[in-house]
C-alpha cells in the first residue's frame, strides 16, 4: 500500500481549506490563502530559538521523553512510550487491527449498534471513559466495511468538517472519529448530523463516532446515538488468556479471583502480565475497587490536619527525598491552615505541636506513605512513594471528594509557589503527573486553577513549562488524550500571546505526536497570522524533530510546508511570505536534542521518500534572496553531516541534488553551484568532494 493511500482520508483532511476563525486575529494587510489539499504540518520562524523561556519548553518535551517511563505513574492501557510515540489518527494499521479485534467480546448493545450503523451509515456510541467504545467502534466498522482499512479521524474534526468534504470518504473504508470534542448547537443539530450522515452515505462509507456526552432527548434524530455497554468482563479475560496459550485451570482461577469495578483496559493489561507468568492473585491487587480499598479506609478515618497534608504532598511531590519533602509540606500546612480549625484542648495542641516538631516519625506511621530505596550511580536515595503506584490516583479522588474549597485554595496557592520558584525537570513532571490524574474526577478545577493560568505566565516560565508537561501526561491516557487537545487548541487560538506560545510548546512534543493533524493546523494558522509566529515556528521545528525520534511520518510538516512554499509564489507577500519561509529555513535547520545532528540529513539517510519533499523546501528558501545566505549556510551543515549519519554519504548527496533540481528554478543552478562552492571552500576535503557530488547532480539535468 503506497504512502499517499496509507495516510488516507485524515491526512488529506488536514489539508483541506481551513476555516477561519473569527477569534483568530489577523495582522493588517495580510493575504489570507487556503491550506492545501494535502497534509497539514508544522513550520518554524527564521531563526532559532533563544530565549531562555523557548529553550526551557524544548527541555521539558526533551525531558519527557527521556525521562517519563521511570516516573512510577499509571496512565493508560500502554506503556509510556507506547502511548506518547505514536499518533492518534489516521489509518489503523494491521497490526494495531488485529491487535483489537482478534480477543474482541461483543457487548450486549453491539447489534443494535450495528443495525443503525448499516441503515445509517453513521452511528454514534455514548458512554464513560473505560467501557471499550473504542475497540466496539472499530469492531462495529469491521462489521460492515469491505474492506479491512479503518481510519481514526481527528477529536477535534467539527459536524461541518465531517459533511463539507474536509474529510475525504471512500467507499468501503471504515472510519472512526474517538472522543469527539461536542460544541453542537441544540437548535442545529439534528441538522448537522443528517448532513454528515448524507455525506457518509454518498460515499459508501461507514462513520462510528464515540463520545462521553449524551445529547439531550429529541435533538438529534437523524443519526442514533446508542448508550455503550460493557461486554462480560469475565469472557474478556477468558479470551485473552486462552489466546495466549494458558492452562484452562489457570483461566478458571483468574477469572474466579477478579474483583468487581474493573475496567475493561485495566483486564487486557491484567490478562497480559498473567499470560506472563505473573501470579493472578498478585496481579488483582492491582485492579478494580477491591485494589482502592486501603486507601478509602486509610481516609475514613479521623484524620489531623499533618496526615492530610502528608498525602497531598505525596500525590503532587512523588519520588522526592526526606528533606525535600518535609520542605514542601511545610509549605503546603501554611496554606491549607485556615481549612482546619485550630486546636482547642490541651490534648489536640499537645499532638499538633508533637507532629509538627516529629514530622519523619508521623510520615514513617503513615500507611500510605512507603520509603524506597533507589539506585543512583553507585549510590542509592531514599524516595517516597505510595506504596502501590496505583495508590497516588485513588488518594487523589479521595481527597477530591473529601476536601472543601478552602483547601484547595490551599493546595492551588501552594502548587502555584511551589511552580513559579522554577524547580527542577524532576520535580515539574511529578507536579504534571499528580494533576493529569487529577484531571480525572475534576477537570474543571485543574483547567480552571492550574493550567489556564499557568500557561498564561501567572506562575512564570516554568508555570506555563508544568502546563505543557500536564498535558503531555494526559496524552498517555486514551480517555484524557483527546481533553489535552481540546486544551490546546482553545489556547492557540486565544487573543493572548502568552497562552498562544504555550499552545506551540505544547504542539512540539507528545501533543503533537498523537494528534499531528491538529497540531500542524493550530501552528501554521499562527506562523501565517504573525502572532507568535517565531514561537510557532520553533514548535514546528521541535516537533519534525520528535516525530523523528519517535519514528513517526515527519512528512506530516514537510508536505504542507512544501504545498505553501509553491502556493505562496503567487498568493503571498508581505509578511505572511516571510513568515512561511522564516518557518521553513527554521525546520530546515532542526537538530536533534539529544545527539546534536541535523534531522534532515538523517532522514534523508534513513527514508528515501523524503528526500525529494525536503528539496523542493530548500528550492523555496534558495530562491529567496534575502535569506540564501542563510540558506547556503545550512545547505553545507547538512551536506557536510552526511558522512555522520550515512554510510553512503555520496548517494544519499546525489540522491539529494537530484531531488532539488528537479524542482529548482531553470536558471539558478549554476549561481547555485558558484555561490556554495565558495561557502564550502573551507571545509575539508571529504566535505569538498561530497558537495561536488552534490553540485553534479544539481546541474546534471540543467539541459
Amino acid at each position: 500500500m503506497n504512502e499517499e493511500h496509507e495516510e488516507h482520508s485524515e491526512q488529506r483532511a488536514q489539508d483541506a481549506p481551513e476555516a477561519h476563525h473569527a477569534d483568530d486575529p489577523q495582522p493588517q494587510n495580510q493575504t489570507q490563502q487556503e491550506d492545501p489539499p494535502e497534509k497539514a504540518a508544522p513550520q518554524a520562524p527564521a531563526a532559532p530559538a533563544t530565549s531562555s523561556e523557548q529553550v526551557h519548553h524544548n527541555n521539558v518535551n526533551q525531558y519527557f521523553y527521556g525521562e517519563l517511563d521511570a516516573s512510577g505513574a499509571q496512565f493508560g492501557i500502554g506503556t509510556a512510550s507506547d502511548n506518547a510515540r505514536r499518533r492518534a489518527v489516521g489509518r489503523l494499521d494491521a497490526g494495531e487491527a488485529d491487535a483489537i479485534l482478534a480477543p474482541y467480546v461483543k457487548p450486549a448493545c453491539f447489534e443494535q449498534a450495528v443495525l443503525a450503523l448499516e441503515q445509517d451509515g453513521v452511528v454514534v456510541l455514548v458512554a464513560p471513559p473505560g467501557t471499550g467504545k473504542r475497540s466496539g467502534a472499530v469492531a462495529l466498522v469491521d462489521a460492515l466495511a469491505e474492506g479491512s482499512e479503518y481510519v481514526v479521524l481527528s477529536p477535534g474534526r467539527s459536524l461541518d468538517d465531517l459533511a463539507s468534504g474536509k474529510v475525504a470518504f471512500e467507499k468501503g473504508v471504515g472510519y472512526v472519529l474517538l472522543d469527539r470534542m461536542s460544541e453542537d448547537s441544540s437548535q442545529t443539530a439534528d441538522f448537522d448530523w443528517r448532513r454528515v450522515r448524507d455525506t457518509v452515505r454518498e460515499h459508501d462509507a461507514h462513520l462510528v463516532v464515540t463520545t462521553v456526552r449524551p445529547v439531550e432527548s429529541g435533538v438529534v434524530e437523524s443519526v442514533r446515538h446508542v448508550p455503550w455497554q460493557l461486554p462480560d468482563l469475565t469472557a474478556v479475560l477468558r479470551v485473552r488468556l486462552v489466546r495466549a496459550g494458558c492452562a484452562q485451570d489457570a483461566v478458571e482461577r483468574a477469572v474466579s479471583l477478579m474483583p468487581g469495578g474493573c475496567r475493561i483496559a485495566e483486564v487486557a493489561v491484567a490478562a497480559e502480565r498473567i499470560a506472563g507468568g505473573t501470579a493472578a492473585n498478585e496481579v488483582w491487587q492491582d485492579y478494580g475497587s477491591s485494589a482502592a480499598q486501603p486507601v478509602r479506609e486509610w481516609f475514613e478515618r479521623d484524620r489531623a490536619p499533618q496526615e492530610w497534608a502528608e498525602v497531598t504532598t505525596l500525590s503532587f511531590v512523588n519520588g522526592a527525598g526526606y528533606r525535600d519533602f518535609e520542605t514542601c509540606q511545610e509549605r503546603l500546612e501554611g496554606w491549607v491552615a485556615p481549612a482546619f480549625p485550630e486546636p482547642v484542648t490541651e490534648e489536640e495542641q499537645a499532638e499538633a505541636a508533637r507532629r509538627a516538631v516529629d514530622r519523619r516519625l508521623s510520615l514513617s506511621r503513615n500507611d500510605l506513605v512507603a520509603a524506597e530505596q533507589r539506585k543512583n550511580g553507585a549510590l542509592t536515595r531514599t524516595a517516597l512513594v505510595f506504596p502501590h503506584p496505583q495508590y497516588r490516583q485513588w488518594a487523589l479522588e479521595e481527597l477530591w471528594t473529601k476536601r472543601s474549597t478552602p483547601y484547595w485554595n490551599g493546595v492551588r496557592d501552594w502548587l502555584t509557589e511551589l511552580v513559579a520558584a522554577q524547580p527542577g525537570l524532576g520535580l515539574q513532571l511529578s507536579v504534571a503527573q499528580g494533576l493529569a490524574l487529577l484531571t480525572r474526577p475534576a477537570f474543571d478545577e485543574v483547567a480552571d486553577n492550574y493550567l489556564h493560568p499557568w500557561a498564561g505566565g501567572a506562575a512564570g516560565p516554568a508555570g506555563q513549562s508544568t502546563a505543557v508537561l500536564v498535558l503531555q501526561c494526559m496524552c498517555l491516557d486514551e480517555s484524557l488524550a483527546a481533553t489535552a487537545l481540546g486544551v490546546a487548541r482553545g489556547w492557540a487560538r486565544s487573543y493572548d500571546p502568552v497562552l498562544r506560545s504555550t499552545a506551540a510548546a505544547a504542539f512540539s512534543g507528545a501533543l503533537g505526536v498523537r494528534f499531528p493533524t491538529d497540531a500542524v493546523t493550530n501552528l501554521l494558522r499562527m506562523v501565517r497570522s504573525g502572532v507568535r509566529s517565531v514561537d510557532a515556528a520553533i514548535a514546528l521545528a521541535g516537533l519534525v524533530a520528535v516525530l523523528a525520534e519517535c519514528g513517526q511520518d515527519t512528512g506530516a510538516v514537510f508536505r504542507p510546508l512544501a504545498y505553501r512554499l509553491r502556493a505562496q509564489r503567487e498568493t503571498l507577500t508581505g509578511h505572511p511570505k516571510e513568515n512561511i519561509l522564516g518557518a521553513t529555513l527554521t525546520v530546515l535547520r532542526a537538530r536533534d536534542a539529544r545527539t546534536g545532528r541535523l534531522v534532515c540529513a538523517s532522514l534523508m539517510e534513513r527514508d528515501d521518500r523524503q528526500t525529494a519533499t525536503i528539496g523542493e523546501l530548500w528550492a523555496g528558501v534558495l530562491d529567496n534572496l534575502p535569506r540564501r545566505g542563510r540558506a547556503l549556510a545550512a545547505l553545507n551543515a547538512t551536506l557536510r553531516e552526511l558522512p555522520a549519519v550515512s554510510e553512503r554519504p555520496e548517494q544519499v548527496a546525489e540522491r539529494f541534488g537530484r531531488a532539488l533540481t528537479e524542482v529548482l528554478p531553470p536558471d539558478d543552478g549554476p549561481p547555485l553551484a558558484s555561490a556554495l562552492r565558495r561557502v564550502a571552500a573551507r571545509a575539508d576535503e571529504a566535505a569538498v568532494a561530497l558537495v561536488e557530488i552534490f553540485l553534479t547532480a544539481v546541474l546534471s539535468t540543467e539541459d
